[in-house]
């Protein structure tokens, strides 16, 4: 594994308009590139990742696993606004010497995507063999392949959408609400905000599953409370959200969240391009659509909708109790999917 720090020392215009006059990507590669520059894969992370994907999905990234370090040069950069390692609201604000905090501004998909253009060139890459990322890095990839369709080869967007839907902005929006009624948001430091953050996680938890996963796993009270009286038992889906609310507090800061979800809010392949149906025409890669038959985050007619208007899409839906968190979780199925998918795409090459 390499990990390093792409800096920019140019002027950066954003979709909105502002400038900023440089920036920073931190990335990793794994493997090495071949000499036909032909066995490159560019991984795009979800909303609280890191750019190190054989941490996060290991079932799919790793020695002999199915993208294999031997074989693959695997890519993978940290968006803006993230905590690791990129440019983010706790960086210093080069326009008045101190940190952004409330002040960073909103990238979009598309603004994050111009800055992966220019890794991309950095590293000497020209075609890129497989893009793939799940949820908001499904986002990513449609984004860069809708802008530069020669680039890449095949594309797995993931239980991923065209365009952010009502429901999901709201559930975004609701999150920020979190953060802002904690009494600390409002104040310039780095741990401002971060109960809301916790309270957000816990309503962004039950947009990732559904009843059923809840059902399945989180019934019940606690061992160590089960013999107390009523008043003092604790229920396992109660430590269950507290536990991931802490957990995430722990390695993020609420200004990341805000704003990525504020980038998230913003996502529509269509903006400036007709409509997103007309944006999906222009990708040329070969795309394999996966999605989850139990997401209600992005759901089912938003993977039809991008397989009904990508020229060359093919649509798999996984039967799963883990709801929006599958593409995480259920890698036997996944990876099978893959297998048949890039060995048909290999074959009509030859």
């Amino acid at each position: 594994m390499h990990q390093a720090i792409f800096n920019y020392d140019k002027e950066f215009q954003l979709e909105s308009g502002e400038k900023i006059p440089a920036f920073h990507l931190q990335y990793t590669t794994y493997g090495k590139l071949n000499s036909a520059k032909s066995n490159v894969v560019w991984v795009f992370h979800a909303l609280t990742a890191n750019s190190e994907p054989e941490s996060w999905w290991s079932g799919l990234i790793g020695e002999g696993k199915f993208f294999d370090l031997e074989k693959y040069y695997i890519v993978c950069a940290n968006i803006f606004g993230s905590p690791y390692g990129s440019l983010f609201p706790l960086d210093i604000n080069p326009n008045t010497g101190k940190k952004y905090y409330h002040d960073f501004p909103i990238f979009t998909f598309r603004d994050i995507v111009h800055g992966f253009q220019l890794l991309k060139n950095y590293l000497g890459i020209e075609k890129i063999f497989v893009g793939i990322g799940g949820s908001l890095g499904g986002m990513q990839l449609l984004e860069w392949a809708i802008e530069q369709p020669h680039v890449f080869e095949n594309i797995i967007p993931l239980c991923s959408a065209a365009k952010t839907s009502p429901w999901a902005i709201a559930l975004n929006a609701s999150q920020r609400m979190s953060i802002e009624a904690d009494a600390t948001w409002k104040e310039k430091r780095d741990d401002a905000g971060i109960n809301g953050l916790k309270v957000a996680r816990s309503i962004a938890l039950l947009s990732y599953r559904d009843h059923h996963a809840y059902n399945a796993t989180q019934q019940g009270v606690t061992e160590d409370t089960k013999d107390l009286p009523i008043n003092k038992k604790i229920y396992r889906a109660d430590t269950y959200q507290r536990y991931q609310g802490e957990k995430l507090a722990k390695r993020f800061n609420a200004f990341s969240y805000y704003f990525i979800t504020h980038t998230l809010d913003s996502h529509n392949v269509g903006r400036n391009r007709i409509s997103a149906e007309n944006a999906l025409r222009n990708i040329t890669a070969n795309a394999l659509i996966i999605g989850i038959s139990t997401d209600i985050l992005f759901s089912v007619e938003e993977q039809k909708f991008m397989a009904d208007n990508i020229p060359n899409a093919e649509l798999h839906i996984i039967d799963s109790i883990y709801g929006h968190d599958g593409f995480l979780l259920e890698f036997a199925a996944i990876e099978k999917i893959i297998t048949l998918f890039l060995n048909k795409k290999i074959n009509e090459y030859k």
